[in-house]
């Protein structure tokens, strides 16, 4: 243990840093009140000191305006990945990490364990996922957009749509995280999306981005009449007819001839999906039984 002036303290330099929260207030009135219970750990390097765990007890520190703290010192000498699993250790042990930073532990531990038998064996030993198929799909989060990591932590994201945003331009991807977190849609809705935007791009020789960009479908997001299931509702019915054009053309055809056989609100002729079959469904809705009749006669 020493005392440390914190301007010594090196607060740039993330190689160490787990945590993905940045709020400090949860803490100022706990050190003010009741000093710094769990010392800070630093590892000298040069004239100055690289935080190895309490980014935010030293933040907190720094904005009450103290000059020094007292922090655990590391020997110079350790071994960047005995100081990583200290961090690691460090911030498991004080609460159940979010999957961004357990993404950041994993991908973190990757720069030192390319094995991956053995990143899979480190990663058990201190409590994170130790499947290999997981640790695949998971340690890579942490390198997209801060945007998407942003979607993900506030659970607007499923890791399943994070892999698959994960494949598109930055600047796409991140186009579609906000798309989502204006529309507060779930995941299959969302993927139906991605789909059709990435199909259509390919049928028409464009780029995602410009589908995306396209005037009727910035002014559906724009209307500010529209709620967001509305808008939700009339971007999925545009982008299928753009995609399908023959068929949404023979569904607004079936249309017209539905409503020329005057069934009324209580008869409803149902065409098969996409006209793929010849099944076509016929659906009363009564009260009574001459009620029925009476439908059965029309």
């Amino acid at each position: 243990f020493q005392s440390i002036a914190l301007a010594r303290i090196n607060l740039q330099d993330d190689t160490f840093r787990i945590t993905t929260r940045t709020d400090i207030n949860d803490l100022l009135e706990s050190i003010q009140y009741d000093g710094l219970l769990t010392p800070p750990l630093l590892i000298k390097k040069n004239s100055t000191f690289i935080i190895v765990s309490g980014f935010r007890r030293i933040a907190a520190c720094r904005k009450l305006d103290w000059n020094e703290i007292t922090a655990r010192i590391l020997k110079p000498d350790i071994d960047a990945l005995d100081c990583l699993r200290l961090a690691i250790a460090e911030n498991a042990l004080q609460r159940s990490l979010n999957l961004i930073e357990t993404s950041r532990c994993l991908q973190k531990l990757s720069l030192f364990i390319s094995n991956s038998r053995y990143l899979a064996e480190s990663a058990s030993s201190l409590g994170l996922p130790d499947n290999p198929s997981i640790i695949d799909k998971i340690k890579s989060l942490c390198l997209l957009p801060r945007p998407i990591q942003i979607s993900i932590l506030a659970d607007t994201i499923s890791l399943a749509m994070a892999k698959e945003l994960e494949s598109l331009e930055a600047d796409c991807a991140i186009a579609f995280t906000r798309l989502f977190d204006q529309l507060k849609i779930g995941l299959n809705k969302q993927k139906e999306i991605v789909t059709l935007v990435k199909e259509i791009a390919r049928r028409e020789d464009l780029s995602t981005q410009e589908v995306i960009e396209d005037k009727h479908f910035i002014e559906i997001m724009t209307h500010r009449d529209l709620d967001r299931g509305q808008k939700s509702r009339q971007l999925r019915t545009y982008l299928r007819q753009r995609r399908y054009p023959r068929i949404a053309a023979e569904e607004k055809n079936f249309e017209i001839h539905r409503k020329n056989l005057n069934l009324g609100n209580d008869i409803k002729l149902i065409p098969p999906r996409d006209f793929e079959a010849t099944t076509y469904g016929l659906n009363f809705t009564f009260t009574n039984l001459e009620h029925l009749k009476t439908l059965q006669t029309r």
